[in-house]
């Protein structure tokens, strides 16, 4: 009958395959993930330090990747997988792949970001952009971006974006975008455009806006806006549609309000106007349709209301029923 081993000599026995292994994930894990611990130098990485699986803060690796919180990362390609966003000193990490975790980020993010509290670059995100509560980047946002509260671009933002209370740019949205509350950029917009109170950007308002209240534009509107209550730009090119009433110096193109159309004094409107009040403090060169019809000059066109007057028309011509022209 075959000796029964001693508990000393049990401590020297060799461990099996199985146990082998899972000792060396307990290990790894704890070294990896442990939160308290010091990850910011330190990687177990398998087979390769440069590529494979890594456990920690590898700085450039190519395969699954799990770490704490990046810090001071290069190159990043494959799958980078992070409990916590990463320090400040990751701004010029690039990672490639897909990135996961509550916060994910770096210096360039590209492929796919999912982040359950937000994703965020110190620079670029292209790719599919997700996060819970918002989607961040330093310069460019390209691509399929939604996020929870909202969304933001310091410079470019192109593509689909889905902001819950907003989404915009620091300069230029070229795309789809829907606010929840709001739409705005600080240079151009081209593309269509959604905010649930409005739509506005410092340049040009390009494509197709919808504001809940109102849409604006430092410059110009060109296409299609439809708003609750007004919109107004200095130039307006297209079509206008509002409940209240709208704006501009130069408007060319067909504008309709409930309330009024408005053109500043020295002004144009080219094209069609129907309103309450069509308030022209400049040229006419169109149709105007109102219970009350403005324009200080007629040249080629109508104004058929109520009430029609043309300022510079000669006495007796200049307050007429039904219609008034330039005389």
């Amino acid at each position: 009958m075959p000796a029964v081993p001693s508990e000393g000599m049990m401590d020297f026995m060799p461990f099996s395959a199985k146990e082998r292994t899972m000792k060396r994930l307990a290990a790894i894990l704890w070294l990896g993930l442990s939160i308290g611990a010091p990850l910011a130098a330190q990687s177990l990485d398998i087979p390769s330090e440069k590529w494979g699986l890594s456990f920690g803060n590898s700085k450039d690796f190519t395969g699954l990747r799990l770490n704490f919180r990046d810090d001071r990362v290069r190159r990043i390609t494959g799958i980078n997988v992070t409990l916590w966003r990463p320090t400040k000193n990751d701004a010029e990490a690039v990672i490639t792949g897909l990135s996961l975790g509550l916060g994910p980020g770096g210096g360039r993010l590209r492929g796919v970001q999912i982040g359950l509290l937000g994703a965020g670059a110190d620079k670029s995100m292209i790719g599919l952009n997700v996060g819970g509560l918002g989607v961040g980047a330093g310069d460019d946002l390209i691509g399929i971006s939604i996020g929870g509260l909202g969304l933001g671009a310091g410079k470019d933002l192109k593509g689909i974006a889905i902001g819950g209370l907003g989404a915009g740019a620091g300069e230029d949205v070229r795309g789809v975008c829907l606010g929840g509350l709001g739409v705005g950029c600080g240079e151009t917009f081209k593309g269509i455009a959604f905010g649930g109170l409005g739509v506005g950007c410092g340049g040009t308002l390009g494509g197709i806006a919808i504001g809940g209240i109102g849409a604006g534009a430092g410059e110009r509107i060109e296409g299609v806006v439809v708003c609750g209550l007004g919109a107004g730009a200095p130039e307006i090119r297209g079509l206008a549609v509002c409940g209240l009433g709208l704006g501009g110096k130069d408007l060319r193109g067909a504008f309709l309000a409930a309330g009024m159309v408005r053109v500043e004094k020295g002004g144009r409107l080219s094209g069609f106007a129907a309103s309450s009040f069509n308030h022209i403090r400049g040229t006419l060169n169109g149709l105007s349709l109102g219970i009350v019809n403005y324009a200080w000059t007629v040249e080629k066109g109508l104004q058929i209301g109520i009430v029609n007057i043309v300022r510079d028309n000669p006495r007796g011509l200049r307050v007429l029923p039904v219609f008034n022209a330039g005389f």
